[in-house]
């Protein structure tokens, strides 16, 4: 491995590895033109001074400076005077100019459901938040951690479920995690498989998410009332159910009171393990936001929640309120899955949360979110049946042909969900139709271009 200086001052390593039968120069030029080709030298790539690479291998600079000229000429280097050698750009792989093929694959307009507008992440407040979580970390908040996640996190996601949704949430029982989908997956584990109810419709890769944890799924209907909690006295042996109480995915519906009692007592009397996803429930626009079922019953409901809606995906982090008799089981199941979530970021929301600047950013993003909902519904006006408006960052706009209205939102480069991929098996007769729009993505600018399209495609007029 050598480690040479670049010009300038700046190191720069480069692991080569010539043949010394092919000779010093040979050998070295096939060495470097290997590594462009296979990509272990990137295009851009700078490389060493020749003097430093030459006292690095033991060999001459003008052996290392021919090398460098040959393959200068054959296109795989570029030098220029006061820049340094580098590695060449890549050649088109088509015709095409590579905006158009970017465009190609970008649609004009994204209406899909599932995230939120990131461009209006708190930039200055998480870096206020970080710098002061930084400045008063302990040394061992950079070593290996407890796999249930940092106490201050966990200590401040305590206080703050408690008090924004209503759950009993002590800090033993929270295991932070990376996300929804992890969470989902350790729970899967730690119930060895077995049979798990999902709502029907639902989102398919939560359903693939526990078959390749060895889950067997089976669906349970969504009603106007929301999950039918009767269907389950008809599956035998059911370890758990998932449910989206506070907005139901994709439908919008939320799961009535007598739902709610009667899936919790469901619970109590098999021993089963409720999962409740609470993806969105702090966007409610038209009234309070409805507490979790957790608070219901604490010692059978897994309650999963994320900063992926409220802030953004890339964070990265989430957080499960467990049964106590699930935390060590699942706590064991995380440290031999990933050991522990990136501690940083845990520090940074701890501050943002405690400092309450996490619910200033909420409540912003319910007023931005609830403008946008408005708006979509005026678009719509009364021709259209729009459903599951009361929260969330999507809706359900009914419609009769789905194949046919989405073959005209792809001619207009525009994206949104649908129904029919929801549905745990694929046909059947009688189901409704519609399309799954979500509010949350485009920026504020082109929200307004996006309905219009959306009203094109449903054949609204203007």
């Amino acid at each position: 491995m050598s480690q040479p200086r670049a010009p300038g001052g700046v190191g720069v390593d480069l692991h080569v590895e010539a043949n010394p039968a092919e000779g010093r120069r040979a050998g070295l030029e096939r060495a470097l033109r290997d590594a462009v080709r296979d990509g272990r030298l990137a295009p851009g790539a700078r490389l060493p001074a020749t003097r430093r690479l030459a006292e690095e291998l033991g060999v001459s600079r003008g052996t290392v400076k021919a090398a460098y000229d040959q393959l200068v000429a054959e296109g795989y280097l570029t030098a220029r005077q006061g820049a340094g050698t580098r590695v060449a750009p890549l050649p088109p792989l088509s015709a095409e100019p590579p905006e158009a093929t970017a465009r190609a694959r970008v649609p004009r307009f994204d209406l899909r459901p599932g995230s939120p507008d990131v461009g209006t992440f708190p930039t200055a407040a998480w870096l206020h938040a970080l710098r002061r979580a930084l400045a008063t970390a302990p040394s061992r908040a950079y070593d290996y951690g407890d796999p249930r996640g940092r106490i201050e996190l966990r200590t401040a996601l305590a206080g703050y479920l408690g008090r924004a949704r209503g759950v009993v949430a002590p800090p033993e029982r929270i295991v932070v995690t990376s996300g929804y989908v992890q969470g989902l997956s350790l729970l899967t584990r730690v119930l060895e498989g077995g049979t798990v109810a999902m709502e029907d419709p639902g989102l398919p890769f939560h359903r693939e998410v526990v078959r390749r944890g060895g889950g067997r799924v089976v669906p349970v209907r969504v009603d106007e009332r929301g999950a039918r909690v009767d269907d389950l006295e008809d599956i035998g042996g059911t370890a758990a159910v998932v449910v989206t109480p506070a907005h139901q995915y994709p439908t919008g519906v939320i799961l009535h009171p007598e739902r709610r009692r009667a899936l919790t007592d469901w619970a109590r009397a098999r021993g089963a393990l409720v999962v409740e996803d609470d993806y969105d429930g702090e966007f409610r626009y038209d009234r309070q936001p409805v507490g979790a079922l957790q608070g219901m019953a604490p010692g059978h409901v897994a309650y999963l929640g994320t900063a992926s809606k409220t802030l953004g995906p890339a964070l990265r982090l989430g957080w499960m309120v467990l049964p106590p008799h699930l935390v060590d089981a699942v706590a064991d199941a995380k440290l031999h899955s990933d050991h522990h979530t990136e501690s940083i970021g845990q520090l940074a929301l701890a501050e943002l949360i405690d400092s309450h600047a996490y619910d200033r950013h909420v409540r912003a993003c319910r007023l931005r979110y609830r403008r946008r909902r408005d708006q979509l519904l005026d678009r719509l006006g009364a021709r259209r049946r729009v459903r599951g408006i009361a929260a969330g960052l999507h809706a359900l706009v009914e419609v009769d042909d789905e194949a046919a209205v989405l073959e005209r939102a792809a001619m207009e480069g525009l994206a949104v969900g649908h129904l029919g991929e929801h549905w745990h098996a694929p046909g059947g007769v009688g189901r409704p139709r519609g399309l799954v729009v979500g509010y949350g993505t485009p920026r504020e600018r082109v929200y307004p271009e996006a309905l219009e399209v959306l009203g094109k495609v449903l054949e609204l007029g203007h």
